[in-house]
Formats: C-alpha cells, sequence, structure tokens
C-alpha cells in the first residue's frame, strides 16, 4: 500500500540533504528522511497550491484544537488550544525558552552527546553552558545510556534556569522511563528550573515503545514545562516549519510569547496546511507502516553491524531513524565522519558535534529506502 522502496531523485530540488556532498556521495546525515508524504498531506498542499492566492496566514483555532486531540488520542494528556502556541521549528523553540526565562550570565543545563543545536542555545543567548552527561554502560558491543541522576542533580547551580531535555532523545535513541523523567523533573522543580523538553521524535517509535509526554506526569510538572512538538520529522515536512509550544503555565506562556514578538516569524499557509492534514487521522495507517519499515531498517543496521563491523560498538535506538555508531575501535587517524567521507562516499554526521562523549562517532540516518541503507553500510564495511 506505501512504497517506502521506492528511490526518488531529490538532487534537483534544493535539498540540503543531497547537495551538501559531491554527486558521489550517497547522504545518510541529516534527519530528513527520504519517503514520500502521506497523501493526505500531498492533497492538502495541491488544494491549498491550486487557490492561487497565497495571502497572510494565521493561526485558526481549529489546527490549536487538532493539536489537542491529538495529545489526547495519543498519550491521554489533556491541554486545552490556548496551550499551544504556533512556532516556525523546534530550533527557533529551545531559543526562545532561552529568551524567555533566562538572563545573561544564567545557565541552560544539557545532556551530552546531544541534539548539537541544543548546545548552541547558551552562546546565543549569552548565558553558560551547564553539562550533565549523560552515563554510557556497555554490554558485549551494545551501548546504553540513561540519566545518571546524582549527577544531574549536582550538574544544576544556582544560576541554572532552563533545562534544555531531549525527548526522545537524539542521537542515542532513549526514551526516557517515567522513573528518569520523574527524577529530573523533581530536581529542576527543587531548584526553580524551568524545562524546555524536545518531543519532536516522540511518534517515532520503533518496535512498539511507547511515549509519555514530561508535562503529563503531573500538574506541578505541566506548570514547569515547555514541550515542543512537530509534525516535521514523523511526516517528513520539515522544509514547512510548522511547529507547536505546548504551555499550560498562563504565566510562563506569556513570558514565551512576549520573548517571540518582533522576531519570530509566522508560520506560512503550506505549513499551516501540511500540520493540519499530518495531525489527522487520515495519516495513521501510513504512520503504522513507516514505523514498521524503520524498525526494520534499525534492524538492518545492527546485525550489519555485528557480522561486518567487528570493531564497532552500537546502541539500539528505541526511538528516531537515527543509528549511533562508535567506530573508535578502528583507531583512524582521522574523525570517522571525514574517513567515511573521503573513502566511502557517505556523509555521515560526526559524533563530536553532539558534544562531550561524542567523539569517535557518527550518527547515520536510516529513513531512507532499505536499498539505499544496504549500499551506505556496504561501503562503510569497504572503507573501514
Amino acid at each position: 500500500m506505501f512504497n517506502f522502496d521506492e528511490i526518488i531523485e531529490r538532487r534537483t530540488t534544493r535539498s540540503i540533504k543531497w547537495g551538501l556532498f559531491a554527486p558521489d556521495v550517497l547522504p545518510m546525515w541529516v534527519a530528513d528522511m527520504d519517503f514520500r508524504v502521506p497523501a493526505a498531506i500531498e492533497t492538502a498542499l495541491q488544494e491549498r497550491v491550486s487557490h492561487g492566492i497565497f495571502g497572510y496566514d494565521f493561526l485558526f483555532a481549529d489546527l490549536q484544537e487538532r493539536v489537542c486531540e491529538r495529545m489526547a488520542r495519543l498519550y491521554q494528556w489533556k491541554i486545552t488550544p490556548a496551550d499551544v502556541v504556533l512556532i516556525p521549528g523546534l530550533v527557533v523553540g529551545f531559543n526562545v525558552a532561552a529568551r524567555a526565562v533566562c538572563q545573561a550570565g544564567d545557565g541552560v543545563l544539557v545532556q551530552p552527546p546531544v541534539y548539537h543545536p541544543m548546545l548552541h542555545v547558551a552562546g546565543n543567548q549569552q548565558l553558560e553552558n551547564h553539562f550533565a552527561p549523560l552515563q554510557k554502560t556497555q554490554t558485549g558491543r551494545i551501548l546504553h545510556y540513561q540519566v545518571d541522576l546524582p549527577a544531574f542533580a549536582q550538574a544544576i547551580r544556582p544560576n541554572t534556569r532552563l533545562f534544555l531535555l531531549c525527548h526522545p532523545h537524539n542521537p542515542v535513541g532513549r526514551i526516557w522511563n517515567q522513573s528518569e523523567l520523574h527524577g529530573m523533573a523533581e530536581y529542576c522543580i527543587q531548584n526553580n528550573v524551568i524545562i524546555c523538553s524536545d518531543e519532536i521524535h516522540s511518534e517515532l517509535l520503533l518496535d512498539g515503545h511507547t511515549h509519555t509526554p514530561l508535562a503529563a506526569l503531573a500538574p506541578e510538572i505541566a506548570d514547569q514545562t515547555i514541550t515542543l512538538i512537530a509534525p516535521s520529522k514523523t511526516f517528513n515536512i520539515p522544509g514547512l516549519d510548522c511547529g507547536f509550544a505546548i504551555i499550560q503555565n498562563p504565566t510562563l506562556r506569556k513570558r514565551y510569547e512576549q520573548a517571540m514578538a518582533g522576531l519570530v516569524p509566522h508560520v506560512v499557509g503550506m505549513g499551516l496546511t501540511a500540520g493540519y492534514a499530518a495531525f489527522g487521522t487520515e495519516t495513521d495507517a501510513w504512520l503504522k507502516a513507516l514505523l514498521a519499515y524503520l524498525s526494520e531498517n534499525a534492524r538492518v543496521v545492527r546485525e550489519f553491524v555485528e557480522q561486518r563491523l567487528p570493531k564497532a560498538n552500537y546502541t539500539i535506538p528505541e526511538a528516531t531513524y537515527l543509528a549511533w555508531l562508535d567506530l573508535s575501535g578502528y583507531a583512524l587517524d582521522m574523525p570517522a565522519a571525514k574517513f567515511l567521507l573521503e573513502k566511502a562516499k557517505v556523509g555521515l554526521n560526526d559524533g563530536a558535534m553532539f558534544g562531550l562523549g561524542g567523539e569517535g562517532f557518527v550518527r547515520l540516518n536510516f529513513g531512507c529506502p532499505r536499498a539505499v541503507l544496504l549500499e551506505g553500510l556496504e561501503r562503510i564495511a569497504n572503507a573501514l
């Protein structure tokens, strides 16, 4: 019914993913899938284009209501339309959160290795980075990351004002369990630290895993949390710039909106159109099929690494379409991503860009047709 094996030429579309490297390089880096969007989104966009007029658009209440309906349907999380603030993307959302709750010299808590734009928020806003690195353990060649709660507590300083949480986590693929979530939230509440929870990968759940929004755990946690979501990763529409900040505390929401004023652009009409279609029920069958395909791709990566990359260690992602591979065992004379770009003609993310603990790693995007994935893996194995 859905052909995720279809190979679609993207080099002619100004694609960042496919246009960054030379034509002989297979790009498997940025979190952008190579799959056609659900028919409901494509139809909605075609209908909007056929209207022929592209004036100013604004957030209609029906889109806010649809976000509320989706949160209730997926997570039994009850929010109101007033809680939903429209943003053009989650990186914007991080930085607005910092502007809203921090003053120059305050600190932002992050958990490296982590999605690299989070590491730049402090510098963007004249703040300090406070680090609570993830705890890594290893069983055989399988890596597992968890939150070290005592270390997390110690990382909070008197001037820490904001915690940027990545849930599910990019790049390590963890879905934090309720014990970890409650523990982190408790320390933040005790120290009056606002939490900005990036939950953009919350629907990209592999092998039947489930996700719980942090703010859905308890009213006192919701009162101190800014939750960022978007249909962009799940439905492969990141170029349309449509996201949402869910803020249930009205005072915090007002501060957030004030921090946006005059700086953050409106979401354009095509983004609103795609977002509304994505969060409807007509995309459910496509998403179910996508998750099955991605789960199989994750298995393919895992088995290939086990059989063909004997010096590599790896995580088993619970969510996202991103593999986190430790290639430090190969003792390369240059960063692994640079080596594989030059020798394998495969474009990957260098692990060092994700901060402390990322050295020697690469991040590989397996959100692509299986034939492309296998070709990329073969190139990597042959080069190593």
